[in-house]
């Protein structure tokens, strides 16, 4: 399932709309900030002094249960542990997590062991919309055997405990839209084998660190936290096919180095942050991109032909920018756009094939700029100070233009739905997980896999 317009989707526009502007914010909402606050204090509390814990834990719990294997009694105590760290289940989510049927849990998933086919262990735990309130206990970390973690759409809140660092197989970490809080969880940085993180929709802040993008990633999902930095020099080395960055407060330049993402770099999300400066040329390396969303920032200058050797790409949003002159036709005639959406910018010329028309098989919005030709364009008055004053790339000063200066106004969902699309579901592939978590067929564990809804 992909994100595009061109293929199947989740669901219809209507309901990604209903979703995002009413259900998630009553998911959100459920918890006030005392509340969540409350909940930090109990979980900081209850953490060891290094945030992890005590290499001997498990053997200092007296369990009357017993259980086929160990490593069931270690997850027995990391499930205990967790629900006693639940203060709200209103699904009853958690209801028959009681006995030492661990398996036949609710939401939790088992499988043969990866270095043992004859014993059967948890291999994931997935209870995604269970709308619980709690946090996350450390005894989370003996549950060493999972290659899945999922508990999007909850009200989960504080911190990720240390303790995550041993879960040395995990594939796929999705914490989405809940109340985390705190700078970047980096402990996420020291399991080894994931490869999918979705921090969306939290109150995640601060800086991202560069080692981020050093890690052996496919995709990872940030948007609508309140990360607030310019992107770290590496930020190209990072071997990701996704990245979202939507709805926070990045600023800076995009790196240079993003143009040694050509090789896996499918989709890229900038929306609505304060990015500024010029779009690096190096984006034209980027043959293999099918989306590019950079609207609602600060970049300046022109287009050129940074986008003209993308043969794969299907939306293209640079709305709300700062962007003018010509709108290249060699981009309006990529073979594979549907929606190329360059609405309040500068621009004050467009080929013929670039105009909108409901003879095209692609969306074009040239809204707002600055055409004397078009209709609902910006002011002559509004338009010569900008378009008459010239840019130099090797010039150009990354910093965002104030607030007020913003050529910023509230876009059309119902006309331009682009800048829903990478908050929208798309099922990533599964070939290497099913290749390193070979006996943890994660498609088939869950329904609800790899990340839902963003």
């Amino acid at each position: 399932m992909q994100v595009l317009f061109g293929s199947t989707w989740f669901f219809s526009l209507p309901f990604a709309l209903f979703f995002f502007f009413v259900l998630l914010p009553s998911f959100l909402s459920a918890v006030t900030e005392e509340e969540a606050s409350l909940i930090v204090r109990r979980q900081l509390l209850t953490f060891p002094e290094n945030g992890d814990s005590p290499d001997n834990v498990e053997y200092e719990i007296d369990i009357k249960e017993t259980f086929a294997n160990k490593r069931l009694r270690r997850a027995y105590i990391g499930l205990q542990a967790w629900k006693k760290a639940m203060y709200s289940d209103p699904f009853n989510t958690t209801g028959n997590w009681v006995g030492p049927y661990i398996c036949a849990y609710n939401g939790v998933f088992c499988s043969p062991a990866l270095d043992n086919p004859d014993m059967s262990v948890v291999a994931g735990v997935d209870i995604n919309e269970g709308d619980i309130d709690g946090y996350l206990p450390v005894e989370l970390g003996l549950m060493n055997d999972i290659a899945l973690f999922h508990v999007n759409s909850n009200r989960f809140c504080g911190v990720i405990p240390q303790s995550f660092s041993r879960l040395t197989i995990l594939h796929e970490l999705d914490l989405s839209n809940n109340r985390f809080v705190g700078p970047f969880t980096k402990v996420v940085l020291s399991i080894p084998a994931l490869k999918y993180l979705d921090l969306r929709f939290n109150d995640f802040e601060g800086k991202l660190p560069p080692e981020l993008f050093n890690k052996d990633l496919d995709g990872f999902f940030l948007n609508d936290n309140r990360f607030h930095s310019d992107l770290p020099e590496n930020f190209g080395n990072s071997p990701v096919s996704v990245v979202v960055l939507a709805n926070n407060k990045f600023t800076g330049c995009i790196p240079k180095s993003i143009g040694k993402m050509g090789n896996t770099l499918n989709e890229i999300n900038l929306l609505n942050n304060d990015f500024a400066g010029c779009i690096p040329t190096e984006v034209s390396s980027l043959t293999n991109l099918t989306v590019f969303d950079a609207g609602l920032n600060s970049f300046v200058g022109d287009m050129n032909n940074r986008f003209c050797p993308m043969k794969f790409l299907e939306i293209l949003d640079l709305s709300s920018n700062s962007l003018k002159r010509l709108v290249p036709e060699k981009v309006c005639k990529l073979p594979k756009l549907e929606n190329f959406t360059f609405s309040d910018n500068f621009f004050n010329e467009e080929s013929h094939l670039c105009v909108p028309s409901s003879n095209s098989n692609t969306y074009f919005d040239d809204s707002r700029n600055c055409m004397p030709s078009r209709p609902t364009q910006k002011t002559t008055k509004v338009c010569t100070p900008v378009v008459n004053n010239p840019v130099d790339c090797n010039k150009s000063k990354c910093v965002a233009l104030p607030i007020s200066s913003k050529p910023w106004s509230p876009p059309d969902t119902t006309k331009t739905p682009t800048q829903l699309q990478l908050l929208r579901p798309r099922n990533l592939d599964h070939n290497a997980a099913n290749t390193e978590i070979a006996t943890a067929d994660i498609t088939s564990i869950t329904t609800n896999s790899i990340f839902p809804f963003y």
